[in-house]
């Protein structure tokens, strides 16, 4: 599976990953969703993600969504 990274322009720290690269699944409430960038099928995620448990959530929910821990 192809996964697609995106990123919240309504919330800063809100990122996402879809299976499609128009994030047509991605919530409404915190759109737009800017594409930031895509894994092929044997690429890791960053920050050592599970790829299982993405894959996992893509295929119940549509997409999987994450945030960065503030610095400091």
């Amino acid at each position: 599976m192809r996964l697609f990274m995106f990123t919240s322009q309504a919330k800063d720290d809100l990122h996402a990953f879809a299976g499609d690269e128009s994030g047509s699944k991605l919530p409404g409430k915190y759109a737009p969703w800017g594409l930031t960038g895509t894994l092929g099928s044997r690429e890791a995620p960053p920050h050592k993600f599970s790829r299982k448990a993405i894959e996992q959530a893509i295929s119940s929910e549509g997409f999987q969504l994450w945030r960065m821990k503030p610095k400091g």
